[in-house]
């Protein structure tokens, strides 16, 4: 069982970086009090690109403390909770290696685990990192993206409990692995998980898997 870190909301920011819209919402800073969950989104926040973030599929974004660590190593400068646009900072959740589908509780939240982030270039500009978004996928550990079944209020020191975990198995890592054409090999086993994801990114992931098939790209 893990737990939340830190509760994190959008400071927005403008700059060359955040591209075509000219805004940002991905620079989170933690909250102390509590923060209400809702199918919406998460309270308080802001989400300043709605054509690619916001969808009740994307509600909330977690990531792992551990991945911001890794990262720090990478960078050679610390990153502190929200530092990659995450509404949780988790501690001892493995996001990446989460099910498709799975149902956590968290504090008076009840969240599903939709897929995987997929880095941008407003991410890259944000950190300063022009190969971010290669090394990003390379790395392949994204973090995951969740719905709000049940709203409720999450704050630090929370707890993260496992509800329910679908038997297909297929876990956000390989959903991304997949859809950024670097497993293959992975390709029949993520199909069993399509029925978990959101139709938007379940037809494009199942356009992949074909392809995979087919050994076309």
């Amino acid at each position: 069982m893990g737990i939340v870190e830190s509760v994190n909301v959008a400071v927005v920011r403008t700059g060359e970086w955040t591209g075509r819209v000219g805004r940002s919402g991905i620079d989170k800073k933690p909250v102390a009090s509590p923060v209400l969950f809702e199918a919406a989104g998460v309270r308080g926040d802001a989400v300043c690109d709605r054509k690619h973030h916001g969808a009740w599929y994307q509600a909330a974004y977690a990531f792992d403390r551990e991945e911001l660590g890794h990262w720090s190593q990478v960078l050679g400068r610390e990153l502190v909770p929200g530092n990659a646009g995450e509404n949780l900072t988790l501690v001892d959740v493995d996001s990446s290696s989460a099910v498709i589908g799975e149902r956590w509780r968290v504090g008076g939240a009840v969240l599903r685990v939709t897929g995987p982030r997929t880095p941008c270039r407003v991410f890259a500009g944000f950190w300063e990192v022009p190969s971010l978004v290669k090394q990003f996928t390379a790395h392949g550990r994204t973090g995951a993206y969740l719905a709000v079944e049940e709203p409720g209020e999450i704050t630090a020191g929370d707890t993260v409990e496992v509800l329910s975990r679908p038997e297909h198995g297929v876990r956000v890592a390989e959903v991304f692995a997949v859809a950024m054409n670097r497993a293959p090999e992975l390709a029949e086993h993520v199909e069993r998980g399509l029925a978990d994801l959101p139709e938007k990114w379940r037809e494009s992931l199942a356009a992949k898997v074909a392809s995979a098939r087919s050994g076309t790209r």
